[in-house]
């Protein structure tokens, strides 16, 4: 099992849950982004000789989230992306980037918008929307780290988590008990090895395409054209 841990968020398993009931009809457009806080260490930049890049590093929790809401079976039809270095130009060196921005295209009408950053001011932003024929289902849209809010002369403030961890530190907990639960008492594993795998070329693709500037094409059988 990979450990897409986003899968095990409560928050996403209820939109997941209420999608599947039909309370927004057909899923058609799905719109996520993972948003690192700034590190002014400088970390990340030499991680990204190692990363495989801003898609495959960050973003591939999102493309793991969209296959899923859309069914892991979904067909790529093409994949595009664009980015710049906003804070790290030394990120070149390493054909990769700050910001960057992809779009998926499946056949059958549905596509997938996603937004990797690695400077956010305030903290870790991570939030997704599933738009579907009958309405909107959106998760974390206004990042909070608990229920208190801050009065100060300027204003009411709320803070969010300082990283991933902060944010998902239920759904890692989630996770390490259901694959326990699969390991000793034979359950079923709740994320399936292949939808790694397709998240993991998706990602790939979309590094290809961020670095060439070109739109990365396949066939219906999932064959690159």
């Amino acid at each position: 099992m990979c450990g897409f841990s986003r899968r095990f968020d409560a928050s996403y398993r209820d939109a997941f849950n209420k999608m599947n009931d039909g309370l927004i009809g057909t899923p058609s457009v799905f719109r996520s982004q993972t948003c690192d806080k700034l590190d002014p260490s400088g970390f990340f930049v030499e991680y990204a000789q190692f990363s495989g890049g801003i898609f495959v590093d960050c973003s591939i929790h999102d493309i793991d989230l969209a296959l899923w809401f859309y069914g892991q079976d979904s067909v790529v039809k093409s994949v595009t992306a664009i980015g710049i270095t906003a804070v790290s130009p030394e990120l070149r060196k390493y054909n990769d980037r700050d910001n960057a921005l992809g779009i998926v295209e499946f056949y059958g009408g549905k596509i997938a918008q996603l937004y990797c950053s690695r400077m956010m001011a305030a903290g870790q932003e991570d939030s997704t929307e599933i738009i579907g024929t009958k309405g909107k289902l959106a998760v974390n849209t206004q990042p909070i780290s608990n229920l208190v809010n801050i009065y100060e002369p300027t204003g009411i403030r709320r803070e969010i988590p300082p990283h991933f961890y902060g944010r998902f530190r239920e759904a890692f907990i989630t996770e390490a008990n259901e694959f326990t639960a699969a390991c000793l008492d034979n359950t079923e594993l709740p994320v399936q090895l292949e939808g790694a795998v397709a998240a993991v070329r998706i990602g790939a693709a979309l590094q290809e395409s961020l670095i060439s500037g070109k739109k990365i094409e396949f066939d219906e059988q999932g064959n690159r054209i």
